[in-house]
């Protein structure tokens, strides 16, 4: 238990230390992604394998256009927003959905949760670094995630915005250029 415990601790510790590089290259401005088109449904997988199996159900049809990013940089936005997402869920019996579709020139990658929604007033202070909305609990991250998610996102070109999810909760949509 002990070196489970100490395990877990670590990679805490290395997401934030991450979180904290990768937010102060976005400050900065000297995230320079390197852009090429690539296949959703091959990184999306990918991105979430270190997600619980039943904690997410993936939507991401085969036949998409190719989006116009940098894998690495989206793979680490993706699994920021969807390890939020999870964390957030109320209830595990109703997992997260993570869905892809086309529209026009670009595509639409969505992470949809179940969970408490955010107010109008709040989606966009979200997404600022070191903001932790309502009353998190301890331990759970300093407020990065998002940031770095926007951060690097808007740096290929592309956009990162919340919705309200019909029903309750919160969508985070991906809007990335299709080639």
């Amino acid at each position: 238990e002990l070196l489970e415990t100490v395990e877990e601790s670590a990679d805490r510790l290395n997401r934030l230390i991450g979180n904290l590089l990768d937010m102060s290259r976005v400050q900065t401005d000297s995230v320079r992604p390197q852009l090429r088109p690539v296949a959703l449904e091959e990184v999306i997988p990918a991105t979430l394998l270190g997600v619980p199996g039943d904690a997410v159900v993936v939507d991401v049809p085969d036949g998409l256009p190719r989006v116009r990013v940098d894998a690495g940089l989206l793979d680490r936005a993706v699994a920021n927003v969807v390890t939020n997402a999870v964390r957030y869920n109320p209830d595990p019996r109703v997992p997260v959905l993570v869905a892809a579709s086309a529209h026009g020139d670009s595509v639409q990658l969505r992470v949809v949760d179940r969970g408490p929604g955010v107010s109008d007033e709040a989606k966009q202070r979200m997404f600022e670094a070191f903001q932790r909305l309502g009353d998190a609990p301890q331990g759970t991250g300093v407020g990065l995630g998002l940031a770095v998610a926007r951060g690097f996102v808007e740096a290929m070109h592309g956009t990162l915005a919340p919705e309200d999810t019909p029903g309750g909760g919160l969508t985070m949509v991906f809007t990335l250029r299709a080639v």
